[in-house]
């Protein structure tokens, strides 16, 4: 099929307006994880409590997920991303805005709910997006979540560094980030028909056309698992470790995270030229196994900037496992992407369940050092996945998914 300047013009404009809503929810997310403390003492939550009210975003995000399954079946993901984006905008400033503790529940309810239906959607329709371009383009939408979280972070340290209160601190942003969102959202690349947006009738097909197979998409589910468990222990536990274990300041303790934050958006910027020349199968077993090096590096550290170094390699290698993973669900169910992808997006919830608690067990138990060798091993365990991702041989430029059916930026 040949693509019109017209329909090259909208495929671009679908990419602008979907790497605007994933920089929105990188920024969203890194705002409320980052300002957890400050929420426990605006709520009096108490120790024992807070990791219910933890572990509850997630499972219900998983819920959410699921329920976006549902919703596809019915409606196209654009129009769930395009009002479930501002739930979530709003639960967070819900969250900031409260006192008694049924409000802190019910808004982070909320966010859960609407978190687990927004990932799925906003990847449903990154891996429809990238179908149509015939090559590698989602680790640059996970770029734009990286880039989101890195601001959301900054503006997260800002409102500490002045004291400032949570609703003055999430308004201004939410009051900018749902319009800008709604009005990206009039350009999501599922509004166009299959002609215009380069897809080829049978890939076309309705939610529910192709069967999941559980056999295939287990060892998917699996990679989405150990990538968020070792994205949890670095988001989790780092700052303790770096303090804790390799004696650093209390300030610098606090980089790791944000140079991890950094790679990660180093690594996605370029990843999707590295897919395109070498196939995801080369780069998931590499980012595997220089992920591995990373926590390698972090169990065996001497000191503090050892310990930096690890992390740093660690955002590094991990970076590319999940934008791929997606991108793999979508090439395995062609007929049934929308479904696929909405059931591997749990496994993003249960490696983040399973994470955090899982190093902190083994640190408390045994010790942090020998808890990093978990999450590494998790992460070499992909290699025997990787088969997962596509044939060797398979190259984007070279038919990997499909011929290319636009020429587009």
């Amino acid at each position: 099929m040949t693509a019109t300047p017209d329909s090259v013009a909208r495929l671009r404009h679908g990419r602008t307006a979907l790497a605007v809503s994933f920089f929105v929810q990188g920024a969203v997310f890194a705002l409320l994880v980052t300002r957890i403390p400050a929420i426990q003492d605006q709520y009096g939550i108490s120790d024992g409590l807070l990791p219910v009210f933890l572990a509850a975003v997630p499972i219900l995000a998983g819920a959410g997920s699921f329920g976006a399954e549902r919703l596809v079946a019915r409606v196209r993901p654009s129009v769930v991303l395009r009002w479930v984006q501002p739930v979530v905008c709003l639960a967070l400033l819900a969250a900031g805005s409260g006192d008694a503790l049924w409000e802190a529940a019910v808004a982070l309810g909320l966010f859960g709910l609407a978190v687990g239906a927004l990932d799925a959607s906003m990847n449903m329709l990154g891996v429809s997006l990238q179908r149509a371009y015939g090559r590698s383009i989602m680790l640059g939408f996970h770029a734009a979540y990286s880039l989101g979280g890195i601001v959301g972070a900054s503006l997260a340290w800002a409102g500490a560094h002045w004291h400032l209160s949570l609703a003055v601190l999430y308004a201004p942003l939410v009051a900018v980030v749902i319009p800008a969102a709604l009005v990206a959202s009039r350009w999501y690349p599922d509004r166009r028909t299959p002609e215009q947006s380069g897809i080829e009738d049978g890939e076309a097909a309705r939610p529910g056309s192709q069967a999941v197979a559980t056999r295939l998409l287990l060892p998917l589910c699996l990679v989405m698992a150990f990538a968020y468990i070792g994205d949890s222990t670095v988001s989790n536990w780092s700052a303790k470790y770096l303090q804790d274990v390799l004696h650093s300041s209390e300030q610098l303790s606090t980089v790791p995270y944000n140079v991890y934050m950094v790679m990660t958006l180093l690594g996605r910027a370029v990843g999707d030229r590295g897919v395109r020349r070498f196939g995801p199968v080369a780069v998931v077993r590499v980012g595997a196994v220089v992920a591995a090096c990373g926590f390698g590096v972090v169990a065996l550290a001497p000191g503090a900037w050892a310990g930096m170094l690890g992390f740093t390699v660690l955002g590094l290698g991990l970076c590319v496992i999940v934008p791929q993973t997606f991108a793999a669900a979508g090439r395995l169910f062609p007929g049934a992407t929308d479904i696929a992808i909405a059931r591997l997006n749990i496994f993003n919830y249960v490696g983040f369940l399973i994470g955090s608690p899982l190093v902190g067990a083994l640190g408390d138990a045994w010790s942090y050092r020998g808890a990093m060798a978990v999450p590494m091993l998790l992460v070499l365990a992909m290699l025997f996945y990787a088969h997962s991702f596509g044939s060797a041989a398979d190259r984007y430029r070279g038919g990997h998914e499909r011929p290319r059916t636009v020429d587009v930026g």
